[in-house]
């Protein structure tokens, strides 16, 4: 199923997108399962499934798209994770033994066709196109084997980061990775069971031009040994979101830099997952 949350003529909800339109689940489920998030606490995506057969309540031309799990747990993100990138450093650093992993805060991230927007402590605002998972099923200490059975599906992020804030302490991303609404996710939730097991290939267009063009098949670590990983040492809960890593390509490695400025769109497609749109404004005129 592709899922997504909406908003329409002043009320949120939720459903499936169909044949150019949206079956309103969060209409008939009501305050029983009141959005996707809740729909994953309760183990319910059978019961949402089921309405799969009904016709579209509504265009999909007509709704504002939000983001797919507005008020998501932990947002855990993944650094350095496609070929290439630890050799982006020039550091001579090995490649890394295990995840480079911080944490990112709801409120740095907007919807589909929402404007990212560059701070004005910093004009060095970089787009990472990544695919994310979201968690389904709760699991602590998860085996790899049984990584995949944990996600409820997958969405699209570019995972904007302020580059120079990344750099003001010796260890420390978490400022450059949490100016508000920096970056974005959707535009849909689909679910495990459509996506399968095929790598994903995962595009970042700029202004038109592709600068980022990787699969899956480059991660470093997978998508089940981040999984695990993660959950060694926290609890991994429905509606978690684990950000699974960019591609070369990010703006920062061009000489010169290429940082997003206002008037820009940045596309980022995953084939099955659809494609993430955002425009670029500085936060005086957002």
């Amino acid at each position: 199923m592709k899922l997504l949350t909406f908003a329409q003529n002043g009320r949120t909800s939720y459903g499936i997108v169909k044949d150019g339109g949206v079956i309103d689940a969060g209409a008939r489920f009501g305050s029983a399962l009141p959005d996707l998030r809740r729909v994953l606490v309760a183990d319910a995506l059978e019961q949402l499934a089921a309405l799969v057969t009904h016709s579209p309540d509504v265009s999909l031309d007509e709704v504002t798209i939000l983001k797919p799990i507005p008020s998501p747990g932990k947002i855990v993100c993944v650094g350095v994770n496609y070929s290439g990138r630890n050799a982006e450093y020039k550091d001579s650093a090995e490649a890394p033994l295990h995840p480079s992993l911080f944490l990112r805060i709801p409120e740095s991230f907007v919807a589909h066709l929402d404007p990212l927007v560059r701070p004005p402590e910093s004009h060095q605002l970089d787009y990472e196109g990544e695919i994310a998972i979201v968690i389904g099923r709760p699991g602590r200490r998860i085996a790899q084997s049984a990584a995949l059975s944990h996600v409820a599906g997958y969405t699209i992020c570019d995972e904007g980061t302020v580059r120079d804030w990344c750099r003001h302490g010796k260890f420390n991303v978490t400022a450059g990775k949490n100016f508000a609404r920096s970056g974005s996710f959707g535009p849909f939730l689909v679910t495990s069971d459509e996506v399968g097991d095929r790598p994903l290939r995962i595009v970042t267009r700029v202004n038109g031009e592709i600068r980022q063009d990787a699969t899956t098949e480059q991660m470093i670590f997978s998508i089940p040994a981040l999984i695990s990983y993660i959950s060694t040492f926290c609890a991994l809960e429905p509606g978690d979101i684990i950000v699974t890593g960019t591609p070369t390509g990010a703006g920062v490695r061009f000489d010169p830099p290429r940082f997003l400025i206002p008037g820009d769109r940045v596309d980022v497609e995953v084939p099955g997952l659809g494609t993430l749109t955002n425009s670029v404004v500085d936060e005086h005129a957002s």
